[in-house]
């Protein structure tokens, strides 16, 4: 025995590749005894149109990639009024999975049929009702909407949809995902929505100009409450109040709820209370929202509700509702190459992806990038892919300081950033993503001061570099651009060469945040700045601050410093 196993031995040690292969075999064969021996039926993934249905019963939460048997086994016991996973799933389909027929894989019709018979036995999310049209000019949902073009799902869909307590949900172009409380447009052929979901292969999301459209059976009616509005604040009554808010409703028991769920309903996103009516609209040159009054002028109480105010005939409270404003949502290339390069230039944190966010909306054209991020790409800035030199978008985005690339851009927008506030964004972005967040042992580590000592001097460089080489310069800062969104984008749009519509202006307004915008949620405890970084930023600023006013410019904004 002890010879065979030296010889054994001796011949592993000369072939060792052959014994990782034996060892591998041999441990997938335990692996799979093991999974044998815990599973009592075919493993199923919840949700998945392919999964064998479950057990009569409530439907589960997601347990991982397999859900065992012996789980449905126990969820079949449990009663009807058992606990209930989520704010809107339904239980569970009884319809069995038919394995047994034969799958057709040829052209777009066999999988548009294939994928509807998929979503018919969906299980724990929603009633596919059709394929139907849509129009970029006139949405068939109109409330939100968000792009992924690497990982859309419907389920993601259905889930980001349901969670703002909409009715419906629909996917287009594989990608896109529309949200809305009615469906506005005529039903569309079944094979002319026939594009695979970017994220699943096995489903389909719509088509081109066509939607696939699920009704979500269980959102919770409190989740289309007032508590999902925005308040926009108390306002003096329009003059032409009956254009400026075109549809309105007496409401003897009105509360704020009611008169929400109004304009919702009509799909406008101005919810405004006048004591016993409710009124809604659209923000407008009539009704722009820009200069809010006392609070105290709207304090009447609600007929209905004792604790809410309800506003008066003078002075209506405001709220926006979760009704997408699309006057500036449709985007486009440019139908002719631009005549001149314009950069929007920035320090890397500077907010430079959220401007960029607001002039596709103010302009209606894709903005371009100097760089390719794939992630923007697939949130919906599709100039991204192109060429900075196409002349199709209508702005460059770059981050470049040195003379010769500056001086390939015809004009610029600076976009300029508290040094403090910048530094840290582009901190976290660096280790967390575009908007996550850097770990505190990155904050904590070698990583932080020396990111510090190497970008707070290009924070300075870069705006002078612009200053010195740029042809024409329109200065923006950051903080300006939160505080007067409305003139700020004007000045923008104007150097864009784009006439200004003052109702696309105020579209913006409502949907300004964009799908990049950190939480906020999660900040630091601490200071990270150090007596010595502080001295030295603070140098870097009143330098910024002087070549700025040498140029017959505002200086920097006052919060840059002392700090």
């Amino acid at each position: 025995m002890a010879k065979l196993l030296l010889k054994l031995q001796r011949y592993f040690r000369r072939k060792p590749v052959r014994f990782f292969t034996l060892l591998a075999l041999y441990l997938a064969a335990g692996s799979l005894v093991f999974l044998h021996s815990g599973f009592s039926g075919e493993p199923t993934v919840p949700g998945s149109p392919r999964s064998p249905a479950a057990a009569e019963g409530p439907g589960l939460p997601y347990l991982g990639v397999m859900q065992l048997s012996r789980g449905f086994k126990a969820a079949a016991t449990m009663p009807a009024g058992g606990r209930r996973h989520g704010p809107w799933f339904k239980s569970t389909s009884k319809e069995p999975s038919d394995r047994g027929k034969s799958r057709d894989n040829g052209g777009p019709r066999s999988r548009a049929l294939r994928s509807r018979s998929g979503r018919e036995k969906e299980e724990d999310r929603a009633r596919y009702i059709g394929c139907y049209e849509d129009n970029t000019r006139q949405r068939t949902l109109r409330g939100m909407s968000f792009f992924d073009y690497k990982k859309m799902t419907v389920f993601r869909c259905q889930d980001n949809c349901a969670e703002r307590g909409y009715l419906y949900a629909g996917l287009e172009f594989g990608a896109e995902c529309y949200c809305g409380h009615k469906i506005q447009a005529s039903n569309a052929s079944e094979s002319e929505c026939n594009m695979e979901c970017k994220g699943e292969r096995s489903n389909t999301c719509g088509g081109i100009n066509r939607l696939s459209i699920y009704r979500l059976e269980l959102a919770q009616e409190s989740a289309r409450r007032y508590g999902s509005a925005i308040f926009r604040g108390c306002f003096r009554r329009p003059e032409n109040v009956s254009i400026a808010l075109p549809t309105s409703q007496l409401m003897l028991n009105m509360s704020v709820d009611k008169c929400v769920d109004f304009c919702t309903e009509k799909e406008f996103p101005l919810a405004a209370l006048a004591g016993t009516t409710c009124r809604c609209g659209f923000p407008s040159t009539l009704f722009p929202l820009h200069e809010r009054e006392d609070e105290q002028l709207c304090a009447h109480k609600c007929a209905a509700e004792e604790f809410e105010s309800c506003g008066s005939a003078d002075f209506l409270l405001v709220y926006q509702t979760q009704v997408q404003d699309n006057r500036c949502m449709d985007r486009r290339f440019l139908p002719s190459r631009a005549k001149q390069l314009v950069a929007l230039a920035s320090f890397p944190g500077a907010g430079n992806t959220w401007a960029r966010h607001l002039i596709e909306l103010a302009t209606g054209f894709y903005t371009g990038s100097y760089y390719f991020d794939g992630s923007l790409y697939n949130k919906g800035f599709k100039g991204e892919r192109d060429h900075w030199r196409s002349g199709r978008t209508i702005c460059i985005k770059t981050h470049e300081s040195g003379q010769k690339e500056i001086e390939s851009f015809d004009s610029a927008i600076l976009l300029i950033r508290n040094p403090y506030k910048a530094l840290m964004a582009e901190f976290n972005r660096k280790y967390g993503g575009h908007i996550g967040f850097a770990a505190h042992a990155h904050w904590k580590g070698k990583e932080w001061p020396e990111f510090v000592a190497n970008y707070a001097p290009w924070w300075a460089t870069h705006t002078l570099d612009w200053l010195r080489y740029g042809k024409k310069v329109l200065v923006v800062h950051f903080e300006d651009l939160k505080r007067d969104l409305f003139a700020q984008l004007q000045r923008m749009v104007a150097l864009l060469g784009v006439p200004a519509c003052e109702d696309r202006l105020l579209c913006v307004e409502g949907q300004k945040d964009g799908n990049f915008k950190r939480s906020g949620l999660r900040k630091l405890e601490y200071d990270p700045y150090t007596a010595e970084m502080r001295k030295a930023i603070s140098g870097y600023i009143r330098t910024v601050d002087a070549a700025l006013k040498l140029r017959n410019l505002s200086g920097v904004p006052e919060d840059y410093y002392p700090r």
